[in-house]
């Protein structure tokens, strides 16, 4: 069970203190007073306050002149028909500010929601690029592979030919070593053939070193564009990877303040809610204030009549005396 908030003596002295200001006591009037509670449980604590003064007090008490009891007739229905009204009007302005509350956030969340919608397709559409833009940078990228495959296969081929140069030059020279050794007897006899041969040996040794070192320099300049073409390969997916993961980043937030939204507009149909509750048991409370305002006019209209019908019987006795 739920522990009692407010004492009694704490609700019958906020009910005390307005009643000494001429305030009509009622279940909010005391939760206002108190600072909290059920307005319900207050107003029945204040009423069996005043139940056990009416019975500590139960004395005889003088009935109404019948032009007072009129008065007080007239009064109770015009108060209790400016309850009534008063408690329309203020049910009407309550549901009107309700309405006009959810109206006005309804449309503020509509806004923000289109707003989002089109920073969500903003970021769609970003993203689109990107992917355009990747695609286009894997293109170039399989391009430049393909050239450094090409390179790479030139590379090969002119290694292939370099060693067959080298082969060449060793055979060249075998063949050198093999006619020096052969000529060595003749040598004194052929001593200007071999120096021509040694020249014209010579000669083209020193071609084919030069376009051994020309099929090196070659080589060292394909190596180096394949160098930067990796190195450029591998900037461009650095880069457009990094501009994907930002694009998706900002769909996770636009798609974030879609859901804050939505949490907004749910907490105030709560709360449209709750107003309906409360003016639901506000009417409940007026009617039964008027249904205890008829049992009050019945009770005058009840003692208004006793009179009347004991009138008969005294002029009855009147004789016997």
């Amino acid at each position: 069970m739920r522990p009692v908030e407010f004492a009694p003596e704490l609700i019958i002295e906020a009910g005390q203190a307005l009643q000494s200001i001429g305030r009509n006591i009622t279940g909010f009037a005391l939760r206002q007073k108190v600072g909290g509670g059920s307005p319900s449980r207050l107003k029945q604590v204040w009423d069996e306050y005043l139940g056990g003064l009416k019975d500590a007090k139960a004395e005889p008490v003088a009935e109404l002149p019948v032009e007072v009891a009129d008065e007080v007739a007239t009064v109770t229905k015009a108060l209790a028909e400016r309850l009534s009204a008063f408690a329309v009007e203020l049910n009407d302005k309550a549901v009107k500010a309700a309405e006009r509350r959810v109206q006005e956030v309804a449309r503020t969340a509509g806004e923000q929601r289109t707003q989002a919608e089109r920073e969500l397709s903003d970021a769609a559409q970003t993203v689109d690029d990107l992917e355009v833009k990747l695609d286009e940078a894997t293109g170039q990228v399989e391009t430049q592979q393909a050239k450094l495959d090409d390179l790479q296969t030139a590379n090969q081929a002119q290694a292939v030919e370099l060693a067959q140069l080298r082969e060449r030059v060793n055979v060249t020279e075998q063949t050198a070593k093999a006619a020096e050794a052969q000529h060595t007897a003749e040598l004194a006899r052929m001593n200007a053939a071999i120096g021509a041969d040694r020249a014209r040996y010579q000669q083209e040794a020193d071609q084919l070193r030069a376009e051994l070192a020309e099929q090196k320099q070659a080589s060292g300049t394909a190596a180096s564009e394949r160098d930067a073409l990796r190195l450029e390969m591998v900037t461009t997916k650095a880069s457009t990877e990094s501009e994907l993961r930002q694009a998706l980043d900002t769909v996770a937030l636009h798609r974030l303040g879609i859901d804050e939204a939505n949490n907004m507009l749910a907490q105030i149909r709560d709360e449209m809610s709750a107003s309906r509750n409360e003016a639901v048991k506000l009417k409940g409370q007026l009617e039964l204030s008027e249904n205890h305002i008829t049992a009050l006019l019945q009770t005058l209209k009840q003692r208004e009549d006793l009179p009347a019908k004991k009138a008969p019987a005294k002029k009855a006795l009147a004789p016997k005396i």
